[in-house]
């Protein structure tokens, strides 16, 4: 569990900085008619987000969530500064489940 809550911390964290920038991209889009930002950072982001979706669910799989928190998780990246909130969230919630867990012998 604790290999899958690396990736998923670093994903958390560029996905959000990335959806701010995205949003920045989409009001100077429709906001001042720039669209050449918003054409280079969408697609960059919605890769970047497909990964996190992965990362999201191979530590909630090793972490044995239940199904609704891992969609919870995973929607924490489609809310701009949410996924740093989660980030936080599930980082506490996974170092204490790895102290509660008895070290192998």
């Amino acid at each position: 569990m604790d290999s899958a809550l690396k990736p998923f911390r670093i994903l958390a964290y560029i996905v959000g900085v990335m959806l701010l920038v995205l949003v920045t991209c989409i009001v100077l889009r429709y906001g001042f008619g720039i669209e050449g930002p918003s054409k280079i950072v969408s697609p960059i982001h919605g890769f970047l987000y497909m990964l996190y979706l992965v990362a999201a669910m191979n530590l909630g799989m090793k972490a044995r969530w239940s199904w609704q928190y891992i969609v919870g998780v995973m929607l924490a990246g489609t809310v701009p500064l949410l996924s740093f909130v989660f980030e936080r969230k599930v980082t506490r919630r996974v170092e204490a489940e790895l102290a509660a867990a008895p070290t192998p012998a």
